[in-house]
């Protein structure tokens, strides 16, 4: 069985498991996850688990990636953040979803998976994703406000500046926690009010910078 094959019944799983929407379907049955790997693992690609990218990082598992596209509800034209590029392969699956004619922010804590993250990215025709080294616990000022945030590694609370760039009427998705995690989703309304609701629990690699874990150590 060929890549194409193997994306295309990973695709097909989830959707019947997780009732995908069409966007978010299409989404992960388009982009190439055995690319955004480390070569060793390619034929683990399709395996609906996290694997190593380096650096103490993971990419995440495929119905992780669609879970949490399905809870921010993203929609073609949304502004949108991301804190963690990592591989840049979830950036790729919200860039098919959100459009062509909308960027996408990714900010990456470690240099190295930042410009890797970039070639691959370019090379497969994402121009709409934009990888900065950075902070991303602190968000990206520059480009806010942002319709829809999400945080791909696990912060000890909701950073305040993810909250303050987030748009009126926006979403963010984010897991809370150490050893026990949480998703939490994030809502503000059209007056700027915020409520918070756990999803359930989760695992992720902890978050760095100035709003994450401090004593955290990376291979």
């Amino acid at each position: 069985m060929d890549y194409d094959e193997k994306r295309e019944r990973l695709a097909e799983r989830l959707r019947y498991e997780l009732n995908l929407s069409k966007k978010v379907y299409e989404a992960i049955k388009k982009v190439p996850r055995h690319l955004f790997v480390p070569e060793r693992y390619k034929e683990e690609a399709y395996v609906d688990t996290p694997l190593p990218i380096g650096y103490g990082q993971t990419i995440s598992a495929p119905h992780m990636v669609a879970i949490m596209c399905e809870l921010l509800d993203l929609k073609e034209g949304d502004k949108v953040l991301e804190v963690g590029t990592g591989c840049g392969y979830h950036a790729a699956v919200v860039a098919e979803i959100v459009g062509k004619k909308r960027k996408v922010i990714s900010i990456e804590y470690i240099p190295e998976l930042a410009e890797r993250a970039r070639t691959i990215l370019k090379a497969l025709g994402y121009e709409n994703v934009e990888v900065i080294v950075g902070d991303g616990s602190k968000g990206y000022e520059k480009e806010a406000p942002y319709d829809k945030i999400y945080v791909t590694a696990a912060a000890p609370d909701i950073p305040k500046p993810l909250v303050d760039q987030l748009k009126p009427g926006g979403k963010m998705v984010i897991p809370i926690g150490n050893s026990v995690q949480w998703l939490v989703i994030v809502e503000k309304d059209e007056e700027g009010n915020v409520k918070k609701r756990n999803w359930g629990s989760v695992r992720f690699v902890p978050l760095r910078g100035e709003y994450g874990f401090k004593s955290v150590r990376y291979d």
